[in-house]
């Protein structure tokens, strides 16, 4: 059966999906945990590779350990970062992206990548 596109999605489909429209939908937490500041530095310093809290630290310059902290927290919780931690002394914690991860990454680096260089027109139209 083909589908219109501009027909509204039945109710077992929209419940198969999030709906950011719709007030208490969890999609809207994860929608502000990837879209936060500091979710999205997060998100594409772990592009690159994986990091440690530290590493992770030094490249979003000017969070605070404590909102680091609850930024991968929040983006582990909503299976975009996996944490990693190792049994020695000192501790050693790495940060890593999911496949859910490495994709929220690519497209909010591609937003980041419009407004650094669209920033001089945006300054002006501002």
């Amino acid at each position: 059966m083909k589908m219109d596109a501009d027909a509204p999605l039945r109710l077992a489909d929209r419940m198969d999906r999030g709906d950011v429209f719709a007030p208490r939908c969890p999609s809207r937490e994860v929608l502000k945990h990837v879209t936060s500041t500091w979710g999205v530095l997060v998100l594409i310093a772990l592009g690159s590779g994986t990091l440690r809290f530290s590493e992770l630290r030094r490249k979003a310059a000017g969070v605070s350990e404590r909102m680091l902290a609850q930024t991968l927290q929040q983006l582990e919780g909503d299976g975009l970062i996996l944490r990693r931690s190792y049994p020695v002394v000192p501790p050693h914690v790495e940060y890593s992206l999911t496949p859910f991860g490495e994709e929220a990454a690519r497209l909010v680096e591609s937003l980041t990548d419009w407004i650094e260089t669209r920033l001089p027109d945006l300054r002006q139209a501002g």
